[in-house]
């Protein structure tokens, strides 16, 4: 993995190509949009290098990559881009074919896809809830219907009856949920967790997989993180 930990923003110039035999992807540390196609890269062992955007300051050249200005963006030595985080995850599947993380049945990659779209609609609670305690504001019953999103996300794994979400072994839909619950401490939800016991059990699973093991940030990074995402917008266009 060639790393460029600096972020480039607003007057920076544009990099150069992208070096044979690997992809880029343009990142921002905290973003966990981002950090989805970061984990895909890293569990199938993809060769990539990282250029951090800066989101509050956007390069103009990044604009013309990826009109929406947001990340991940992945680009190719042949100059393609793809962008939106889903579609980056799903791109990177298909065309490294080892250790595929999708299922080849189109009935159960649907399964993921649909679960997918469910867990879409929990992630706003992850920027509401901070942002609302934040400006002192009764965030009660948003915790409530974290905590009831919560459940049912316990209720698929009982149901289920498997370890991850889309099996006993880890697949696309586990990484594409991952970064939420990897900031469940700093957002201080960690403790919703104990009425949810399968779902904690996943959540220590995870901790022990090699990929995320080497994404991880600690929680006070994470703190910082989710304010600067706040700030950024980064989360708006919940991709």
């Amino acid at each position: 993995n060639m790393s460029a930990e600096k972020c480039l923003a607003k007057g920076s110039t544009a990099p150069g190509p992208v070096p044979k035999d690997y992809i880029r992807v343009y990142s921002m540390r905290f973003c966990p949009f981002a950090q989805r196609a970061r984990l895909v890269l890293k569990a199938k062992g993809i060769k990539y290098e990282t250029i951090n955007i800066h989101l509050k300051e956007k390069p103009e050249w990044y604009l013309k990559k990826n009109p929406l200005g947001l990340v991940p963006t992945l680009e190719t030595p042949a100059g393609e881009v793809i962008y939106e985080s889903p579609i980056t995850c799903e791109y990177l599947d298909e065309v490294y074919p080892e250790k595929k993380l999708l299922p080849s049945s189109p009935f159960a990659k649907a399964q993921q896809k649909m679960m997918l779209e469910n867990f879409s609609k929990v992630i706003p609670y992850f920027y509401k809830i901070p942002t609302g305690r934040k400006n002192g504001e009764d965030v009660s019953g948003l915790e409530a219907d974290l905590k009831e999103k919560f459940a049912k996300l316990n209720e698929c794994l009982i149901n289920k009856k498997t370890k991850f979400f889309g099996g006993d072994s880890i697949t696309m839909i586990d990484y594409m949920m991952w970064p939420w619950f990897e900031r469940a401490e700093a957002y201080q939800f960690k403790q919703f967790l104990d009425g949810t016991p399968e779902l904690k059990k996943w959540t220590e699973l995870m901790l022990q997989d090699s990929a995320v093991k080497a994404l991880m940030f600690s929680p006070d990074a994470h703190k910082y993180g989710v304010y600067s995402c706040i700030s950024t917008g980064a989360f708006l266009s919940i991709s």
